[in-house]
C-alpha cells in the first residue's frame, strides 16, 4: 500500500444534522477504526491552524465531549446544508488520518470519508471489513467503498463508485453471483437481520493500484456488479 486509503460512505442522514448526533455516529465508527489501527484513535476537532486543531478532543470513553459539541454548534450555527464535521488523528506524515462527515438533509446524499495514510491503516482485510460492518450498521449506506486514493483513474465506470479493495452494498449476494470476488462477507444488524454484503477483491494484503492483478480483479468485480444492476450510479444515490 503506497497511496492513502479512502473509505467513503454514501447514505441518507436522518439525524436532522444535529451536531451531537453526528458526533455520536462518528464516535461509534471511530471505536471500530481503533481495531483497524492504533493510529486511528485520539481524534481531535480540526481547526484553521495546527495549534487550534490540538485544542479539542472529539470523544471521551463514552461519547462526544461536551466542549467539542459546544465548539461545533457555535461554528456551524449558520450552516445547515451542508453541515460539515471534520476530525483528525493528531498525527502528521505517513501516520496521518482524517474523518469528515458532510451532512445534508435526508432528501440529499450525505458522505462520511476516512482518508488514512499507509502507516495509519491495516493490511488485514478482515480488520477493515469489521469496520465496514460497523459503518453499515450506523449509517445504512447505499454504498460504501474502500480503495486507494488514486483508484478513481482506474475504475471501470466513472459514473459509479468503484470496488477497489472492497465495497459494501445493501443487497444479499452469494459467491456464484460474483465469482471474481476473493471474499464475500454478509452483514447483519444488531438483531441479526441481513443488511447487505461486503465484496472483497484482495485478501493477501492491502489493495494497491500499482498491482495489475489487483486492478484486474477489482475491475472485473465492477463489471459483474453492473451487469446485475447492483452497483449504483452516483446520480441515483
Amino acid at each position: 500500500m503506497s497511496r492513502p486509503i479512502e473509505l467513503t460512505i454514501h447514505f441518507r442522514s436522518h439525524n436532522h444534522l444535529d451536531v451531537a448526533a453526528m458526533l455520536r455516529e462518528l464516535k461509534a465508527f471511530s471505536d471500530a477504526l481503533a481495531s483497524v489501527s492504533p493510529k486511528l484513535t485520539g481524534w481531535l476537532l480540526k481547526g484553521n491552524t495546527k495549534a487550534e486543531a490540538l485544542l479539542y478532543e472529539a470523544f471521551d470513553e463514552v461519547g462526544p465531549r461536551t466542549a467539542a459539541i459546544a465548539v461545533l454548534k457555535e461554528a456551524l450555527k449558520n450552516e445547515t446544508d451542508p453541515r460539515i464535521v471534520s476530525i483528525w488523528n493528531g498525527l502528521d506524515g505517513a501516520e496521518g488520518a482524517s474523518l469528515q462527515y458532510v451532512g445534508r438533509p435526508a432528501s440529499e446524499t450525505s458522505l462520511v470519508t476516512l482518508r488514512a495514510k499507509p502507516q495509519a491503516f491495516s493490511h488485514d482485510w478482515k480488520a477493515v471489513a469489521e469496520a465496514v460492518q460497523t459503518a453499515a450498521r450506523v449509517w445504512s449506506p447505499a454504498v460504501l467503498s474502500v480503495e486507494s486514493a488514486s483508484y478513481f483513474d482506474h475504475k471501470t465506470f466513472k459514473d459509479r463508485p468503484g470496488v477497489g479493495w472492497m465495497v459494501y452494498l445493501p443487497v444479499i449476494l452469494s459467491g456464484p453471483q460474483v465469482p471474481e470476488a476473493r471474499a464475500m462477507v454478509p452483514v447483519k444488524d444488531q438483531d441479526g437481520n441481513p443488511l447487505g454484503t461486503i465484496v472483497v477483491s484482495v485478501v493477501d494484503g492491502a489493495f494497491s493500484e500499482a498491482n495489475p492483478e489487483h486492478l484486474q480483479i477489482a475491475q472485473a468485480i465492477e463489471t459483474r456488479l453492473v451487469d446485475q444492476d447492483f452497483l449504483p450510479r452516483y446520480a441515483s444515490l
